[in-house]
């Protein structure tokens, strides 16, 4: 069989995915390359998300055989693809040419926040996908129940984010909830306390073992400026990383690798100890 070129229907439809307008409108959005296609596929029908069509070249077939049979055996349509039709699919330099066609990651709000809810990582308005994707890994790496992508942040569908997720999208829940205020209050409302990063916090984060045992949502503001002070101000407690050295502050990443291992690391001791 000859493969898809970048003028089949099926592959126009999918390339149409590229763009934000065009995914909400679908319900769709791409997955690529050999991680992050192989966890999508490992989450496929579960309430995660729904991989319905793979892509891929001649030499994908080559390299990654192992993620097109699990995909064959998953029931998933897989079909070869000119390098060209990977191209386009494709807003990478150099493409993989392994491309899955999924459902959107609908997550309510209410599946992240539940009675047994432990740990929340709450970037508010970030805009830079790579940043948003790493945040989802690392709260996926410390064992959070969920990530919630507050304000006008970036769509966690963007093929960044995906990448930069290294498949930790489809690991736990992620919400896009763009009403920050709806997300703070229904976080207070379940009985969780909700501290916000601030460089002149009134609580020093070596010094907040205690605070850090309880159920605890983390809010991360925007790269550029940080957390506004009004959504800091409903904060039951603004907490400063201590810098030691001469730098002058911290990446949202950073930062929230570094607050989120410490809500863990106590979390998990008194678990052990408990």
């Amino acid at each position: 069989m000859d493969p898809l070129t970048e003028r089949t229907p099926r592959v126009v439809s999918a390339v149409k995915l590229l763009r934000t307008a065009e995914r909400r409108k679908a319900g769709r959005f791409l997955v690529e390359g050999e991680n992050s296609v192989t966890e999508v596929l490992k989450a496929n029908g579960s309430t995660a998300t729904v991989v319905r069509d793979l892509f891929y070249t001649e030499a994908a077939a080559d390299r990654y055989q192992h993620v097109i049979d699990l995909a064959l055996s998953s029931g998933v349509r897989a079909a070869l693809v000119t390098d060209r039709a990977a191209k386009a699919l494709s807003d990478t330099v150099t493409p993989p040419g392994l491309v899955a066609v999924c459902d959107l990651l609908d997550v309510p709000l209410s599946d992240a926040i539940r009675p047994d809810t432990k740990l929340l990582a709450v970037p508010v308005e970030v805009n830079e996908p790579g940043n948003a994707g790493t945040v989802i890994r690392i709260a996926d790496a410390v064992g959070a129940n969920a990530a919630i992508l507050a304000g006008d942040s970036v769509d966690p569908h963007n093929g960044k984010v995906v990448r930069s997720s290294a498949g930790s999208l489809f690991h736990l829940p992620v919400v896009r909830e763009r009403d920050t205020d709806s997300v703070i209050e229904q976080i207070r409302a379940a009985g969780i306390q909700i501290l916000a990063t601030a460089a002149d916090g009134e609580i020093d984060l070596d010094n907040a073992d205690e605070l850090l045992s309880k159920p605890t949502a983390w809010l991360f503001g925007n790269e550029a400026h940080g957390l506004d002070p009004a959504i800091a101000a409903r904060a039951d407690y603004r907490v400063r990383i201590p810098i030691h050295g001469r730098a002058e502050s911290l990446n949202l990443a950073t930062a929230a690798a570094i607050c989120l291992y410490a809500s863990a690391r106590v979390q998990n001791r008194d678990t052990d100890q408990g």
